[in-house]
């Protein structure tokens, strides 16, 4: 069967490419038939090159009349490889930066198909970086020239020609072999192609009609199977008997009164509907929504306050050791004023680290710690908790599925509470988490001020670390951030360690300066922040550990150096570490970004604050596949399917998995047996998790 032979075996590939093709998540032949096209090219007619228009994309089809290399001016090691082309009606030259090995191939007579946009430089029509392949005159072009033909993102050492060559004769060899998971009804009662007509349609379509068909079908299919465990979960959470909490009481109102701020109105709605869900004897999933520094914390112990109020315990749990250590001080600090029963509240840490490990697990099965805020050393097998009613998870994203499912196993039905400083459009969130309960927290507490971002050029770099350096005269803090520790030659790009050096002795001689980054020991780590949050260290130069969970309110700056190597949700993530008290915070963004993307990501990050308008910008800019990956999910990847512009397809095959489990919750009628073998054999996370007939 298709589905489980190995992609080695086909010709041409072997173990060696077998292994490009593995880091493309192209293991078996089910997985080459579901890789799937990034774009298309209509080669039954090219664009002469008389008629490229400035700041168009264009598919031309031209040959080689000169070709040269230079090596750039402005950065070393990088290398700018020259064509001029022609086709019979004009001529354009071609731009390629840091591709040496393009000089060997583009000789003069050569002929190309090249995709990009055109611009005007020199008062000449130039693509620069544009996507190209070599044309095989000899070849057989039937699947290359005269069709609409389609772009892969490749394996390392793989042709565009080869590859369609091997998909196409796969196709021809293992689609009758493949079934239909999908019943018969259900396709008709929604007008879906079946499978065979879809795969080939979304590699080789006919026209763009039925590659749209076949994209319909294939994104359905994606959306369907997500939806399934994901509303078979909430029937059966539905079906467990929960735990009835106190949710009034002395504890939490002294704890309210004690606190230095207001609760704000979104952190008061948000407590209310947590409140009414520990109140309900049901067992709670709820995902709380809030963007960085919304106040999510201070919610949610005082949920952890209900749990323990009503005589259990509670769990906090966190995906780094700096950051559950910075919750356990800042909670502990906060619960230090107040009694429950004639007794202090009692707060323990649990990380990887530590050396009390054993003392901490006996007390937690004595009942002698109420709240213990730790790693993902909580999920220890060995760890057992007396009363364990309600878990606070942060930062889910950090987490894997499976993981975030064994902390509630150490309880009866506790409630659980997941966080995530990565909102999502809220009705987007609905649909793709529909087995939680969305609550959301959105505006800052009262005195925070936006942060402003700018965006400055390597080239005009010191006016960035300028103001740094003015905020460091205020008797502020800063961050400098860079994507890697060690000079990287490859990528043309310094080091956090050399740069703190350079940063030391330079701009910001004078200054009391500090490095802290992932190699280090982590209390080689906490020393270092240790002082920078007690104020001993005026400047922190930083790799992205920052990113989640350190919180000093006098940071009012942050420089980050080739910023188009981080992520927008990245990006947005280590702003968040600024803009912590009332002053004026600055996010300074130095890049030559060379992509359309990257360029994208900046621009959304100096238009915008707003954490679910930066996650739509995300979505939007990277694509669900990356966006929902394997790590956050766990139980796909959407390869193919768009929750931003399919919405409504998204709906339908949410309403078809609620339809098909209402009346068949365990798949075991004789018409969605194959669909159960699909779940089981493309995620054997379901059986993990759910109980399936």
């Amino acid at each position: 069967m298709p589905q489980i032979t190995s992609v080695q075996y086909l010709k041409g590939i072997g173990p060696k490419r077998a292994k490009s093709f593995a880091a493309r998540g192209i293991n078996t032949i089910e997985d080459l038939l579901y890789y799937f096209p990034r774009r298309y090219e209509d080669r039954t007619n090219f664009t002469d090159i008389s008629g490229l228009k400035e700041g168009e994309v264009y598919t031309i089809k031209a040959r080689v009349l000169a070709g040269g290399q230079r090596s750039s001016w402005r950065r070393r090691r990088f290398s700018i490889t020259e064509a001029a082309l022609e086709d019979d009606t004009g001529k354009i030259n071609c731009v390629w930066f840091n591709q040496p090995y393009l000089k060997e191939y583009l000789k003069p007579g050569v002929s190309l198909i090249l995709y990009g946009k055109v611009e005007v430089y020199n008062g000449r029509l130039q693509m620069n970086n544009p996507e190209y392949e070599f044309i095989d005159k000899e070849g057989d072009d039937s699947l290359n020239i005269g069709r609409i033909v389609p772009v892969y993102p490749l394996p390392q050492g793989t042709s565009q020609r080869s590859m369609r060559r091997l998909i196409k004769d796969s196709l021809n060899k293992f689609l009758p072999k493949l079934k239909d998971y999908l019943p018969f009804d259900l396709r008709s009662r929604n007008h879906l192609l079946n499978l065979a007509q879809s795969l080939l349609n979304i590699h080789f379509p006919l026209d763009m009609p039925m590659q749209k068909q076949a994209l319909t079908r294939l994104s359905f299919e994606e959306f369907f199977i997500f939806q399934l465990p994901i509303v078979l979960r909430k029937l059966k959470r539905k079906e467990k008997k929960g735990i009835k909490h106190v949710v009034n009481g002395k504890l939490i109102a002294d704890f309210i009164r004690n606190l230095p701020f207001k609760l704000t109105l979104a952190q008061q709605k948000v407590l209310e509907e947590i409140k009414t869900d520990m109140s309900s004897g049901e067992v709670m999933q709820r995902l709380l929504q809030g963007d960085v520094g919304s106040g999510k914390t201070v919610v949610a112990t005082l949920a952890c306050l209900t749990a323990i109020q009503s005589g259990y315990q509670a769990a906090f749990m966190a995906p780094t050791e700096i950051l559950a250590r910075q919750h356990y001080t800042k909670i502990s600090s906060q619960l230090s004023a107040i009694t429950f029963s004639g007794r202090r509240l009692r707060v323990g840490l649990l990380t990887g680290q530590d050396k009390q490990k054993d003392k901490i697990y006996r007390e937690l099965k004595d009942g002698k710690i109420d709240l213990i805020i730790g790693t993902h050393a909580l999920l220890q097998e060995e760890l057992d908790f007396k009363a364990l009613s309600f878990i606070v998870i942060d930062e889910q994203h950090k987490f894997g599925v499976g993981q975030r499912a064994l902390l509630p196993k150490k309880g009866n039905n506790p409630d659980v509470l997941i966080m995530t400083a990565t909102p999502i459009p809220r009705t987007l969130a609905i649909t793709l988490y529909g087995d939680l309960d969305i609550s959301v927290i959105n505006g800052l507490p009262a005195g925070r001020i936006p942060v402003k971002t700018l965006h400055f050029s390597q080239q005009s770099r010191e006016k960035g670390f300028a103001i740094a350096k003015q905020e460091l005269s205020y008797g502020r803090q800063a961050y400098v951030i860079y994507p890697v520790i060690e000079e990287s030659y490859a990528l043309d790009i310094a080091g956090a360690k050399k740069m703190f050096a350079e940063l030391k002795e330079g701009q910001f001689k004078g200054f009391r300066v500090g490095l802290v980054h992932g190699k280090m020991k982590t209390k080689e780590q906490e020393e270092v922040m240790l002082k920078f949050r007690n104020k001993e260290l005026d400047l922190l130069v930083s790799t992205t550990i920052l990113e989640v969970g350190i919180d000093i309110p006098n940071a009012t700056c942050m420089v980050v150096a080739y910023a188009e190597r981080f992520g927008l949700s990245q990006l947005h993530q280590l702003r968040g570490r600024i803009g912590r008290g009332n002053l004026q915070s600055f996010c300074v963004l130095i890049s030559d970004a060379q992509s359309e993307e990257a360029r994208l990501r900046l621009q959304a990050m100096v238009s915008s604050c707003d954490g679910f308008r930066i996650s739509e910008e995300d979505l939007k800019i990277r694509g669900p596949g990356e966006f929902f990956g394997r790590r956050q999910h766990g139980l796909t990847e959407l390869k193919i399917a768009n929750p931003l512009t399919q919405m409504q397809l998204l709906k339908k095959a949410r309403e078809e998995a609620l339809r098909l489990i209402s009346g068949d919750p365990g798949l075991s009628l004789r018409q969605n047996i194959q669909l159960k073998e699909r779940l089981l054999q493309r995620f054997p996370e379901y059986e993990k998790f759910m109980a399936v007939g």
